[in-house]
């Protein structure tokens, strides 16, 4: 086996404290590397779903057949912090997608992300979040951004 497969993005704790603190420990001891997927929540990372209002109609949400796998991402509490990740991405002068990414590839052990796009300027933007290196004072900021709303 050269590599594992699993669900890591910054919406969700409960899947990052086990990647972080077991998975990918034991893969690195080993030699297998971590190919991550819906590393932007079902797009709930990209910034365009907002507390309080309906979700764009032509978005994966409103989907009948993709919305149903969101809803624990659409609770206003995540939608806002993932809001107070705007300004921690606009410093960088990247997009939030991009923090999203950035974020996951930041692992050594992480081989590839697996993501989603609708339109080809979100595959140029998603590939741009591959050189992007956070230094630990916005990795401190966009734990502390989220800090609460994460699932546990």
């Amino acid at each position: 086996m050269s590599s594992v497969s699993s669900r890591a993005s910054r919406s969700t704790r409960s899947s990052r404290a086990k990647v972080e603190t077991g998975v990918v420990a034991l893969s690195t001891e080993t030699g297998i590397s971590q190919i991550v997927w819906s590393p932007l929540a079902q797009g709930v990372l990209s910034g365009k779903y907002h507390p309080g209002d309906a979700v764009p109609e032509d978005s994966r949400a409103a989907s009948d057949e993709m919305g149903w796998a969101m809803n624990r991402f659409l609770r206003d509490e995540v939608l806002e912090s993932v809001q107070r990740l705007r300004p921690i991405a606009s410093s960088l002068g990247i997009t939030m997608s991009q923090l999203a990414l950035a974020w996951v590839l930041r692992e050594p052990n992480v081989a590839s992300a697996i993501v989603g796009a609708s339109r080809p300027s979100q595959v140029d933007e998603n590939v741009a979040a591959s050189g992007i290196e956070l230094d630990a004072a916005t990795l401190a900021a966009i734990d502390e951004a989220v800090a609460g709303a994460v699932e546990d």
